[in-house]
């Protein structure tokens, strides 16, 4: 005889939806969160509004991009922000050339061939570099090329301190992307006996390429907007300078800083104007210095937005997240 066990079905509640109180705190972390984006928000889009609204129609004048403030004072209309642009775009290009091999060979290595002591002191020194603030990088730069070595303040110094400030950036990114290569690839190719160089060139490097380059642009993006660098280690010209090597140099952050040293101009207490000999006269005054402030500013939050809208393109293309 034979005994047939049959098990009981299980209740209707247990396959049901969360219950009133899972219900309730999933809806309240939601508004909570929610609440907590649109605050946050806030600041983003006032920032963006105050200076779109009062640096647009700077930069739309076809003058912003091709003069510079070359003989213009606060009282003087016209001029551009071209020797700012070519200030900044040369050095930050410099950076980059420095900066991007070096910390994507760091990143390989602490993926690929990273162990033992020194890696760990790699990995600890990378950390350390990641939290230093801007300032210090150009002390140390400072305290190196100019007081150490007496040379002249320019603006290849200030990629030096970029190079710093840039690296762990890439470093970290360069990690990560390599990270998420599977394992399997890299088997497979070892083996088939292709070397290990190679299998990194030639498997995982282009897998993990569009990563990589979205990390070296975000870097990019990072330093383009220092200012401590830039007020330490090269002084502000308003004329074009193409020579990182020699003399001072314009760039955006620093345009923005010398135009609001312009914003108030008063002697007594009493703003002035010059006249047509140069004297100062008491009374009302045109400032365009506030115009150029915000138009500066507008410029290079339109380019660290292009590099992340760029960024974001290239991102879309990863071989790792297909």
């Amino acid at each position: 005889m034979t005994a047939t066990l049959t098990a009981k079905p299980a209740p209707a509640s247990h396959f049901a939806g969360p219950s009133g109180s899972r219900r309730f705190k999933n809806g309240l972390a939601t508004v909570l969160v929610t609440a907590a984006f649109l605050v946050a928000l806030i600041p983003l889009v006032w920032l963006l509004w105050t200076v779109i609204s009062k640096g647009y129609h700077v930069v739309t004048s076809a003058s912003w991009w091709t003069e510079s403030q070359r003989g213009k004072t606060f009282e003087s209309a016209g001029g551009g922000a071209w020797h700012a642009i070519v200030g900044t775009v040369e050095q930050v290009a410099l950076c980059s050339i420095i900066s991007v091999p070096i910390a994507i060979l760091v990143g390989i290595y602490l993926v690929e061939y990273g162990r033992g002591a020194f890696a760990k002191v790699t990995t600890f020194t990378v950390d350390i570099l990641t939290g230093i603030p801007s300032i210090v990088a150009a002390l140390f730069i400072y305290a190196l090329f100019i007081s150490t070595f007496h040379g002249a303040r320019a603006g290849w110094l200030v990629s030096l301190a970029l190079v710093i400030l840039m690296i762990p950036v890439i470093v970290r990114t360069t990690e990560e992307m390599l990270k998420l290569v599977p394992n399997e690839l890299r088997e497979a190719s070892y083996a088939l006996g292709v070397p290990k160089w190679k299998t990194i060139v030639k498997i995982v490097l282009p897998t993990a390429f569009t990563g990589i380059v979205t990390g070296v642009v975000l870097g990019i993006a990072r330093v383009a907007g220092e200012t401590a660098p830039l007020l330490i280690l090269v002084g502000y010209s308003s004329n074009t300078n193409t020579d990182l090597f020699s003399n001072f140099q314009g760039s955006l952050p620093t345009l923005i800083n010398d135009q609001f040293a312009n914003l108030n101009h008063a002697t007594g207490g009493t703003a002035y104007h010059l006249d047509a000999n140069g004297n100062r006269v008491a009374g009302a005054v045109v400032n365009y210095a506030p115009d150029r402030m915000w138009g500066a500013a507008l410029t290079l939050i339109a380019i660290i937005l292009l590099l992340n809208v760029f960024a974001r393109f290239i991102a879309r293309f990863n071989k790792i997240a297909q």
